[in-house]
């Protein structure tokens, strides 16, 4: 595509965004804010954001991204708790830390399994239920989307690499499916993964 054409698709596609896609974007944008900050009000932000994508995948016939935002609302209300659960001090039990080498292998096992499910799960949607879908696209951003997501209900400081990861895979992803609002959501969302990793890191050392 040419530059014209970008901006052709950009501006006729913002035309087509709807109230939903705002609020589930200005939500997805407070969630992460909330999140770099450590702060509980990460999950019920975070809820209203995926329960609308959930809708709008639905809707779109974008199975990749649908399940993907189903795990994020299980997710939020198992991080939910974990983050809320506090000791006889008062004090919140899970601290930010970092993951172990064996950790490490165990993230990537984690990511390679979902990679390998979802790209021979949407291979064989595509030609009937997904014809949107993008198999090694979609397979990637939900796998990156889905360890991230596990990792930071343990409040792991890699699940912020993992998060970039899935940005930086979104922005082209949404945008050759005309949800160019929410392309430029991920641009957002990459630029603020990037500060919460920062964050994290200083937070994790307070807790050492």
């Amino acid at each position: 595509m040419t530059i014209t054409e970008i901006y052709q698709q950009f501006i006729n596609d913002i035309y087509q965004t709807t109230g939903y896609e705002y609020v589930a974007v200005f939500m997805g944008i407070a969630s992460v804010w909330y999140s770099r900050k450590e702060n509980i009000l990460v999950y019920p932000t975070g809820l209203i954001n995926t329960i609308i994508y959930v809708y709008l995948s639905f809707k779109g016939g974008l199975l990749g991204e649908a399940s993907v935002n189903i795990y994020y609302t299980i997710m939020s209300f198992y991080g939910w708790i974990l983050w809320s659960k506090k000791d006889q001090q008062k004090q919140h039990i899970l601290k930010i830390t970092a993951a172990t080498k064996n950790e490490w292998l165990q993230h990537i096992a984690f990511f390679t399994a979902f990679y390998v499910a979802i790209y021979f799960a949407l291979t064989y949607l595509k030609r009937d239920f997904a014809p949107g879908a993008i198999p090694w696209a979609d397979a990637f951003a939900s796998a990156t989307a889905f360890t991230g997501m596990w990792l930071m209900t343990k409040k792991k400081v890699e699940s912020w690499y993992w998060w970039i990861a899935t940005n930086f895979a979104s922005i082209p992803l949404y945008f050759v499916k005309h949800y160019v609002f929410t392309s430029v959501y991920y641009v957002v969302l990459l630029i603020m993964a990037f500060a919460g990793l920062s964050e994290w890191l200083k937070r994790k050392k307070t807790t050492q």
